[in-house]
């Protein structure tokens, strides 16, 4: 059976639900360094062009080098752990990012446009503190029709449209240079299901398996297949987006 679309929290619920469910995750959480995922071959190339960097709600996976760049998460336990490795990490939202304007010419935002209510306002405030010319990373899933019970469970606001979300980008001043296939997502809604379920009733147990499983499974994680523009998404449950700010909206 296809499911629909959560009704709509407000903006207060839908940062409530994510404060709560991500601070109880990462609170029992291993830190896993940049290096172990995929999108650091990426990420060390547009580092090697970049002088101040910003990622947004890495929670325990940041993608940047936890050296020289600055941090900010709702997560206090995800905050603390990032100090701890002798990295700059702050609290704050996507929607209220406390640094000034123009201020880094790399940032990155993983799943974190999707849960919120304002996806406007949150990539008007990334292009706020990026520099003309700055690289976003980012990532998000597709295809509101594909709308799951994980989606419910992780606090998601919505899926996108691909054309859709090109739009959204460019109104913010971003265009879109490459892209990829993304994420870990199984394909397969019982393991979902079963995944969800540990996590609200033997949490414990889950999050044993959790902080073995998941660096194990780093392993296998093909290597990014970047593509000009905006890849084909039929099929496509999320996608990694290279984009770069334009040096005005005019």
């Amino acid at each position: 059976m296809k499911l629909a679309p959560p009704l709509p929290r407000n903006a207060a619920q839908l940062t409530a639900f994510n404060r709560e469910f991500y601070e109880s995750l990462w609170s029992q959480s291993k830190l896993i360094e940049p290096q172990c995922f995929n999108t650091w071959p990426l990420v060390q190339s547009l580092v090697n062009a970049s002088q101040s960097r910003l990622e947004i709600a890495p929670g325990m996976r940041p993608r940047l080098p936890l050296r020289d760049t600055l941090f900010i998460d709702l997560s206090v336990s995800a905050i603390a752990a990032l100090q701890r490795q002798g990295a700059s990490a702050a609290l704050g939202l996507v929607t209220s990012i406390p640094c000034a304007g123009a201020t880094f010419d790399f940032v990155c935002a993983f799943d974190i446009i999707e849960h919120v209510e304002d996806d406007h306002l949150a990539l008007s405030e990334l292009a706020r503190v990026c520099t003309a010319g700055a690289m976003l990373l980012m990532s998000v899933p597709l295809h509101p029709e594909h709308w799951n019970a994980f989606d419910d469970f992780v606090g998601h606001r919505r899926r996108y449209v691909p054309a859709e979300l090109a739009q959204l980008l460019a109104a913010s001043g971003f265009v879109i240079e490459r892209s990829a296939v993304y994420g870990m997502q199984p394909k397969s809604g019982w393991l979902l299901d079963l995944g969800s379920w540990y996590l609200t009733h033997q949490r414990e147990r889950a999050m044993w398996w959790y902080n073995r499983v998941l660096p194990f499974s780093l392993r296998f994680q093909g290597k990014l297949a970047l593509q000009d523009g905006l890849i084909e998404t039929d099929g496509v449950d999320e996608v990694l987006l290279v984009c770069r700010k334009r040096a005005s909206l005019t």
